[in-house]
Parts: structure tokens; C-alpha cells; sequence
């Protein structure tokens, strides 16, 4: 029987949460969007959003980052727990993470736009609100938390095919359906590129069910058994989001997470962790680790400088003489771009080794 404690930790979480933050700091840097410049097809284009109804690799990002949030919350809590902190305290440090987690989501679309704006399609607005949730479920029962997580879901389903309001009637048209009726109405406006506001709502069941992968991880049993029990749930969760997909019952669409589309990601995600747990933390392939653990041990602080200072100035900063000096030597201008996105990419990896050196850590 494998037990670990609270103050343990499992690498391959550490890595995981990595190689996501990596991921999304490439596309702030621009490296996927020089890539598709350079070479465009089939592989570059699994590096941006499905434009509707369909899967890609990059659909997988959002939600192993709200996944990765609910495993890191509860061995968090179990932590505190288990050094006796009351819950109260408990409690209050979620809430006020989760208030940070929606003034910084928010805040960053004041970024984009160069102007205050009020709008709640940030990946942080909705972490916020899925934190929350997910908190309330953490030392329930498996059982509990599965079925809250799946009651989500089906809600949400639901609701897009139940409130007819005219011009918002149909679940799956893109600008014309329940998600961006509410949006009209928390909002008074619609995304241009189909986001909703309430995918808060089903997309809670990957932070739920992400606190249950560390119930898990961290629990009694072998690793044989929890890997088994990874695959599994991976399987069958794969299983049923394609399975509804193809039915027409709930179509993967990732900009209103339907339901499809929440159980096909979530088995994909699955599938990743249980691949990394085997790979890091039983097989003890640890070389190459720290790449990833020293961007993922700053995961938020990561986030919101290449969102705000990285994409608003250090990007243009690098280009100047990188470009200039690439153009100077009659590279042609798609491979400029592709080497000014790599060298503010390995700029912002080696900030944060060295804060990880520094043992700086930022928290909210």
C-alpha cells in the first residue's frame, strides 16, 4: 500500500502543470502564430482553437489547466488540514484566491483591450468561480464528487436546450445560443469568437474532478492500482464525450464547452496525468524534469507577466534586435519571427529558473 503524506510531493503534477504553463507561454510569445506564418497545416494547426464544432490539441490546455488547479488545491488543503488549521482560515484563504483569480482575469481583458472593459471570458474569471465549487467537494466522497461534477455538465446541456429566448434558440449555432443570451445579459455583449461566459459552469466539473485525481494520487493503494484506475476513468470518460459527439447529442464544442466536449478533454487529461505518474513517479524518470517543474512552481506569476509585460513590451523589445539583426543578415522575415518568439520564450523560461534558484515563489 502507497500512502503519501501531505508534505510529499508527486513530481509528476509538478511537470505537468509545466509543461502547461510552457505551452501557454509559447503562445504569448507568438511562437505558434510565427509557426503558422512559416510552415501553416495540419500540425501548426493543433496549436490554436477549433473555430467551433471539433477537437485540437490546443482545446486540451484550458482544461488540464482547471484539472491541475483542483489537484493542487487539495493537496493544499489536505496540508493544512492535516496541520490542524481551522477551516475557517481554510476557507478564507480560497475565498480570497478566488477574488484575486477574478480581479486578475478581468484585468488582463482591460490589458487586451488597452481600455476598461467588463468582460468574463478570462481563464482565471472562470477558475475562479470553479475554485470555489471544487473547494466545497474536496474530502467528499468519490462517489460525491463525480456525481456533482456530472450534474454540472448536464445542466448546462440542459439549459441550452431548454431557455428559448428568440434569437438565442439554438444550442449550437455560435452567437445564437443560451451561453451568449447570458452574456448579453451579465455583459451586454457577445464574444466575437463564440466564448461564454457560463462555461464556468460545466467546466467546474475539471477542477472537481481534478481535486478527485488527488484524492486519488495521494490516497491509500498501489500505484499499479491508481494508474489502472487513471486509464479507466480516462477510457471511459474519452469514450462518452466521443460517443455523444457522434450521436449529435452534445456535439465537442469547445468555445461552449458542451458536454461532449467536457468528458473528451477530461479523458484526454486523464489519460496525460496517469501517463506522467507512470513515467515520473514509478518509473523514476526524473532527467529533463526541472524544465517544466521551474515554470510550473510559478504557474500563476508566469501567466500574468507574459499576458501583461511579455506580450505588451517584451516581445516588441526582443523583435527590435533579433529582426534587426536577422534582417541585417537577409533571413527572411517568417524565420525572424520564429527566432524573436524562441528567444523571448527562453528569456521568460530562464526569469522564472531563476526564481526558482532564488526559491521565490508567488501565491495568491
Amino acid at each position: 500500500m502507497t500512502t503519501l503524506t501531505s508534505e510529499e510531493r508527486l513530481l509528476s503534477l509538478d511537470v505537468m502543470r509545466g509543461i502547461i504553463m510552457i505551452l501557454l507561454t509559447a503562445e504569448g510569445c507568438l511562437l505558434y502564430e510565427s509557426l503558422e506564418h512559416l510552415q501553416p497545416g495540419w500540425l501548426v494547426d493543433q496549436f490554436f482553437h477549433h473555430p467551433w464544432h471539433g477537437l485540437r490539441f490546443w482545446d486540451l490546455v484550458q482544461p488540464a489547466f482547471m484539472f491541475m488547479a483542483g489537484t493542487a488545491m487539495y493537496i493544499s488543503v489536505s496540508r493544512k488540514r492535516s496541520k490542524g488549521t481551522p477551516e475557517r482560515q481554510i476557507f478564507r484563504h480560497i475565498a480570497i484566491r478566488s477574488g484575486k483569480l477574478f480581479l486578475f482575469g478581468t484585468g488582463l481583458h482591460c490589458v487586451y483591450a488597452g481600455r476598461l472593459v467588463w468582460e468574463l471570458w478570462n481563464v482565471l474569471t472562470q477558475l475562479s468561480f470553479t475554485t470555489l465549487v471544487a473547494y466545497f467537494l474536496i474530502g467528499k466522497s468519490y462517489r460525491a464528487q463525480i456525481i456533482s461534477a456530472l450534474l454540472l455538465v448536464l445542466l448546462n446541456d440542459v439549459l441550452y436546450r431548454v431557455v428559448q429566448v428568440p434569437g438565442f434558440d439554438q444550442p449550437f449555432v455560435e452567437g445564437h445560443n443560451f451561453g451568449s443570451y447570458m452574456d448579453t445579459l451579465l455583459m451586454g455583449k457577445i464574444n466575437s469568437d463564440g466564448w461564454v461566459a457560463i462555461n464556468c459552469i460545466p467546466t467546474a466539473a475539471h477542477t472537481i474532478l481534478g481535486v478527485t485525481a488527488g484524492q486519488l494520487l495521494m490516497g491509500q493503494g498501489t500505484a499499479a492500482t491508481k494508474i489502472r484506475t487513471l486509464l479507466l476513468a480516462g477510457m471511459i470518460a474519452l469514450a462518452i464525450g466521443h460517443a455523444l459527439d457522434l450521436s449529435g447529442l452534445s456535439p465537442i464544442i469547445k468555445r461552449i464547452c458542451t458536454g461532449g466536449f467536457i468528458l473528451a478533454s477530461l479523458g484526454y487529461v486523464i489519460l496525460i496525468l496517469a501517463g506522467l505518474y507512470w513515467w515520473i513517479d514509478v518509473k523514476d524518470h526524473k532527467r529533463y524534469t526541472r524544465i517544466a517543474v521551474v515554470v510550473g512552481m510559478n504557474s500563476i506569476f508566469i501567466y500574468l507577466f507574459v499576458n501583461t509585460i511579455g506580450m505588451q513590451c517584451l516581445n516588441g523589445l526582443v523583435g527590435i534586435f533579433s529582426g534587426g539583426g536577422l534582417e541585417l543578415l537577409q533571413v527572411p522575415a517568417a524565420w525572424q519571427h520564429v527566432f524573436t518568439a524562441l528567444t523571448v520564450l527562453a528569456l521568460e523560461w530562464y526569469m522564472c529558473y531563476w526564481l526558482y534558484r532564488k526559491q521565490i515563489f508567488f501565491k495568491l
